[in-house]
């Protein structure tokens, strides 16, 4: 069995109702391959898909939202927050090691999160017809023609 890995986002944001991509990979350093990303899905679409392929082999696979950006100006302030954010972790975890051991608390939360999502039925992968209709509602969200 593989990993999944995922936004955990609260049932309001806007981040939902985005298209959203699958990146799929090795599980461990031992295996070298290049990642295949699949999609736009919708969110739920997504998950299932990955969670059907991940449950039978051992590949990680990554549900996140796709940014859709109108201008090259707004992808570069995309790649300004994206560096800020991972300078801020850096300095959060270099920071944790002040007070103890940072790697230890997150064993413990990943535990639990795990034991946590071992009582949730996996979700029945989306049919043909399912994903074709969630790419028909997409491009109708990308072009503005949603309703």
């Amino acid at each position: 069995m593989g990993a999944l890995v995922t936004l955990d986002l609260p049932d309001d944001s806007p981040m939902l109702g985005l298209p959203w991509i699958i990146t799929f990979g090795p599980l461990g350093d031992i295996d070298e391959w290049e990642p295949v990303v699949c999609g736009p899905y919708e969110r739920l679409h997504a998950l299932a898909l990955a969670e059907a392929v991940v449950a039978e082999e051992e590949l990680m696979a990554v549900v996140e939202p796709l940014l859709p950006a109108v201008s090259a100006e707004e992808i570069r302030g995309e790649i300004v927050a994206a560096q800020v954010a991972a300078e801020d972790d850096t300095a959060r975890i270099e920071g944790a090691d002040l007070y103890g051991d940072f790697e230890d608390t997150i064993d413990e939360e990943l535990e639990e999160a795990a034991a946590q999502d071992d009582h949730a039925e996996p979700l029945a992968p989306p049919t043909e017809a399912e994903l074709r209709a969630g790419f028909e509602r997409i491009a109708a969200k990308l072009t503005g023609r949603a309703g």
